[in-house]
């Protein structure tokens, strides 16, 4: 059968035909001893033999459709092989095959169900139509059958499949074999989970795909592993140091407030799957202990602005809202509190929308000369921003009664004059703190006063004029404690950042000094041969 005369192969081909064409004999018994060849001459350069070979291999398919007894696992592993030639006709025939066998076969197939897969997501994303069509088809009869590990049905086969195509240039079949390990943990869960560690590495990888289909898919995936807790605390560590080794994904900024990174969308579709109140305490855990302090510090502030702007995470920011009155919005404050310390402009945040705003006042006076540097200033434009938005429209109003919320009025002031009077969000603060009543706070009277700064003169009043609501909140947070424990935190960020600092200036010390040697030794004792110029 693998002789390539052209006339031996015709010759082949009719005695094939003509024995099959006897009632007596049975050639299906012997199909898997020629198979291969057949599918071999389905590529041979003579359209003739190509036509004869086509024509034996429909009417043995079709002598096949009509036989209760039929060897499918030999001749499975045959197509398997053929469902891969580089001759476009080859591949479609074979799959047809595997096709129309995934439908007969039944129970014969479940030990090349592996096999059988692995020839199809492949072909899911062929060039050719007609093999794409087929192939979905295939895969999707495949899926619909449950079969049992007790029938040969080899779990941890088809997840070495799956977990191999996650890595396919095309996005088509990178899809359909998470769907396969999706559709494995939902009937066989447990079975899955005891080969987890051999998949959970490409799985995370696969959180950098090019596709946003792709990734949404792996955290469906991931979601599904993480509802046992050991899982979940697993795949938040994960995450982080994903984050922490890919910083791509947190430094893919966006241009405006609507148009988030890509690590962005993990975050909230983790919220969604696995309840964001769950999901942000494990990260603020994680981070409050992160020795990487630069990393913390951009991951906070990550996390505080998809916390800030995200429809997803509406019911944890009216959570948080409640800070002071409730204990659960006032444990929840505490928990990502720790973490937040690692952002002035985070911790800033925070406190706003839990209404926390004269412990907001507090740690904006706590600032040093060296907390408020360009990238501080970047975060309070886009804090600014924010608050002219729909979630903070409930602080806005606040300053309808400017006498009953007068830390908040501090506060905002005190942002204020941390910007630049030259930069928009200085524009768009001050324009908002000049529709405040006036009335409420008593000053009316500056506003033909000719000495003095009134910014100055305002922050004074208010101070005469503060209430006591502020003493009367819920006493359960300890709110000197936290100021101190922002201290503490920024003191190690600054020591951090001297400690950076010294090191490049002795590393840059250290290469001048080399050239300096370097031209010194030169000029004293140039080379034979060459000129002291």
């Amino acid at each position: 059968m693998n002789v390539l005369n052209p006339y031996v192969r015709q010759f082949l081909v009719g005695w094939i035909t003509v024995l099959d064409s006897v009632p007596e004999i049975d050639m299906l018994g012997f199909l898997p001893d020629f198979l291969d060849g057949l599918f071999n001459m389905l590529s041979d350069s003579s359209h003739e033999i190509r036509q004869q070979a086509d024509s034996a291999l429909s009417e043995f398919l079709q002598e096949i459709k009509n036989s209760p007894n039929v060897d499918y696992g030999r001749m499975a592993e045959i197509l398997v092989q053929r469902a891969g030639s580089p001759d476009e006709f080859t591949r479609l025939t074979s799959i047809t095959w595997i096709n129309e066998f995934v439908r007969l076969g039944g129970e014969q197939l479940v030990p090349y169900y592996a096999d059988i897969l692995g020839a199809i997501l492949p072909c899911i994303s062929d060039k050719e139509e007609k093999i794409r069509v087929v192939a979905r088809e295939t895969n999707e009869e495949l899926r619909a059958i449950r079969a049992d590990p007790a029938d040969g049905f080899n779990i941890h086969a088809i997840l070495s499949i799956a977990r191999r195509d996650l890595t396919s240039e095309w996005e088509t079949t990178r899809i359909e074999a998470l769907h396969w390990i999706a559709t494995l943990l939902a009937q066989h869960r447990t079975e899955v989970i005891s080969y987890l560690n051999h998949t959970y590495d490409s799985l995370l990888s696969a959180l950098s795909d090019s596709s946003d289909e792709v990734v949404l898919l792996v955290l469906d995936v991931h979601a599904c592993i993480a509802k046992d807790a050991e899982y979940f605390c697993r795949l938040v560590e994960l995450l982080v140091y994903n984050f922490k080794i890919d910083r791509a994904l947190l430094e893919r900024q966006y241009k405006s407030i609507v148009h988030w990174w890509r690590g962005a969308m993990i975050v909230r579709r983790l919220c969604v799957l696995l309840d964001a109140e769950r999901v942000y305490r494990e990260f603020s855990l994680i981070l409050e202990g992160e020795s990487d302090l630069d990393f913390s510090s951009v991951m906070v502030q990550a996390l505080n602005l998809i916390l800030l702007a995200s429809s997803e995470l509406a019911d944890l920011r009216i959570l948080l809202k409640h800070s002071l009155v409730t204990s659960l919005g006032m444990d929840l404050f505490v928990s990502l509190y720790s973490s937040w310390c690692h952002s002035p402009m985070a911790t800033i945040s925070l406190c706003l929308l839990a209404q926390a705003y004269n412990h907001a006042s507090s740690v904006i006076q706590s600032l040093g000369e060296e907390d408020i540097d360009a990238k501080f200033l970047v975060q309070l434009d886009k804090l600014i921003r924010l608050l002219e938005t729909p979630i903070f429209a409930y602080l806005r109003l606040q300053l309808l009664e400017p006498g009953k919320h007068t830390w908040l009025l501090k506060t905002l002031y005190g942002l204020l004059l941390l910007l630049p009077q030259q930069s928009a969000a200085f524009k768009i603060l001050r324009t908002r703190l000049k529709t405040v009543p006036s009335y409420a706070v008593g000053i009316e009277q500056l506003k033909h006063s000719s000495s003095g700064n009134p910014y100055s003169q305002i922050l004074q009043i208010m101070e005469d004029n503060k209430t006591q609501d502020a003493a009367n909140v819920c006493n359960a947070i300890n709110f000197p404690a936290r100021l101190q424990q922002f201290e503490q935190m920024q003191l190690r960020h600054r020591v951090h950042s001297k400690s950076r600092l010294m090191s490049l200036n002795s590393t840059s010390s250290a290469v001048s000094q080399e050239i300096q040697i370097f031209e010194e030794s030169h000029h004293s004792s140039p080379l034979p041969g060459i000129s002291q110029s």
